[in-house]
Order: structure tokens, then sequence, then C-alpha cells
């Protein structure tokens, strides 16, 4: 009976799930187009959201040693904050570009092709990996703790590395604001 419940309550949030994972990137595509006329520049957010994705990236790794010596609230806890800072990041993503042009990254050589490669990983896994953080997030609300750490061995290791690359992106690009 348990197990049918968990499905139940899964099932309840898949609809919610496959919205936000589809509206999410085409709002900010969509907002990225949109400049905001007569507004400051919010120039001074780049350091800020790049920050708050090293704090996500840490708060990752401290949630994962966490839940590693069963120590669930402060799992739950961390989670549910890396979640509350990829989304103020977002936030402040988005502003950032609806008030200011984008950047040219101004190096040359092997280190061009880095940035872009890096770059690139980082914007397509931003966006895989929205359903894999929501279904994971479901599935511990719902206490379907074993498709939970199936899914979490998925998403622990995408969401790392777009909080680590955003904070390398930022680092690299940062002398050509």
């Amino acid at each position: 009976m348990n197990d049918n419940k968990e499905i139940l309550d899964d099932k309840k949030y898949n609809k919610l799930i496959v919205v936000l994972s589809i509206v999410i990137p085409i709002v900010v595509a969509a907002l990225f187009g949109i400049k905001i006329p007569n507004v400051e520049p919010l120039s001074f957010l780049p350091p800020i959201y790049a920050t708050i994705n090293g704090f996500t990236a840490i708060i990752l790794v401290i949630a994962f040693f966490a839940i590693k010596k069963n120590n669930i609230v402060l799992h739950e806890n961390l989670m549910t904050t890396a979640i509350w800072c990829s989304a103020l990041f977002l936030i402040m993503y988005v502003a950032y570009h609806m008030t200011s042009d984008s950047t040219k990254f101004g190096g040359e050589g092997v280190i061009k092709y880095l940035y872009y490669f890096i770059l690139i990983t980082h914007i397509i896994l931003s966006i895989a990996v929205i359903p894999f953080v929501l279904i994971t997030y479901v599935r511990a609300i719902t206490n379907n703790f074993e498709k939970h750490k199936k899914i979490a061995r998925i998403t622990f290791p995408l969401w790392l590395y777009v909080a680590v690359t955003g904070v390398i992106v930022y680092v690299m690009i940062s002398p050509y604001y």
C-alpha cells in the first residue's frame, strides 16, 4: 500500500515538473531578448551570482557528506538551501542580462576554446539539470527514498558541475566586463 501512495504522490508532481522543466529555459531565453530601457545596468550582479554558484557547490558537497553520515535533517536543509540559491542565482542572472549587454570573451587561442567548451557544457547541463533536481526533490518529499537515491546519483554530479562551471565561467570572463 505504501508503494502505491508514493507512486501517486510522485505522479501528482509530474506535470508540474514537466511544465517547469520546459517553461524555465524558455522564459530565461525569452527574457534574454528583452532589454529594459533607461535602467542603470546591474553590473554589480555577476560577482554576486557567481558567489552564489560557489556557495551552491559547497552546499551540495556538504549535503552529500551529511547524507553519507546519515544526518538527514542537515541534508534536507542544505538541499532546500541549494535549490533556493539556484533560484536566486537565476533571478539575478536574468536581471543582469535584461539590463546589460552581453560581455564578449576576449581570450585567444586554447583558452578561448576552453572557455567556450566550459560555457556551452554549463548552459546545456544547466537546462538538463532542472528536471533532475525537481524529480530528486519530489522523491525526497514524498518519502520515495529508494528512487530518490537512484536519481540523486545522477543529479548530484550534474548540479555540482553546473555550479562549479558557473564560477569558472565568471572568473574567465570577468577581465572583460
